[in-house]
């Protein structure tokens, strides 16, 4: 089993590609590794000293490690962890605990701006995303006001308040004339 390597935006994660599905369908985001016992290979990832936050994609596994830990140190641990879950034949996800994210309902009389928001994150802005390791899901509509949430390596990324701002509020702007600011949401 060869695994790949990327970079992403953020210094302090990491993406790593192990040649097959990580997930069928959906992300699964572990902030800590609190929650983390439903997913075996997040459990045996997060057994390596130094790391933070695992994420995974359809493809892809996100790792943010601490500040004080070096890539050097920790990368050869967390292949190996790695590999050691897809030699054990164990699932990524336990049972039927997936973490799969979607974005949340949101019915009413914006139903149909939300419907718009949602349709052009999923189109346009969560497989940009996806490339650099990360996920944004919708979180709400209210008063032009669009709150998101980053997960992986877009969490704490120094350059996600710029993807914000820049990227995703003018895309949704330009399309989605209701829309006047977009924000992010913590977990």
């Amino acid at each position: 089993m060869f695994i790949q390597t990327e970079p992403t935006p953020n210094p302090a994660t990491l993406k790593f590609l192990p040649g097959q599905t990580v997930l069928e369908t959906g992300t699964a985001d572990f902030p800590s590794a609190e929650g983390a016992e439903v997913s075996p290979l997040a459990a045996r990832i997060f057994g390596v000293e130094g790391v933070r936050a695992v994420f995974f994609g359809t493809d892809f596994v996100t790792v943010t490690k601490d500040d004080a830990v070096e890539w050097d140190h920790i990368k050869p641990a967390i292949l190996g962890a790695i590999m050691d879950h897809y030699q054990s034949g164990q699932p990524v996800m336990a049972g039927q605990a997936s973490a799969a994210s979607g974005h949340a309902e949101h019915d009413g009389e914006d139903g149909e701006i939300v419907g718009q928001i949602k349709e052009l994150l999923d189109s346009r802005v969560r497989p940009a995303v996806a490339q650099d390791g990360g996920d944004i899901t919708f979180h709400g509509f209210e008063r032009g006001v669009v709150y998101l949430h980053m997960q992986g390596a877009c969490a704490g990324c120094p350059s996600s308040t710029l993807t914000l701002k820049m990227g995703i509020e003018n895309l949704l702007r330009h399309y989605i004339p209701e829309v006047t600011e977009v924000r992010p949401v913590g977990v």
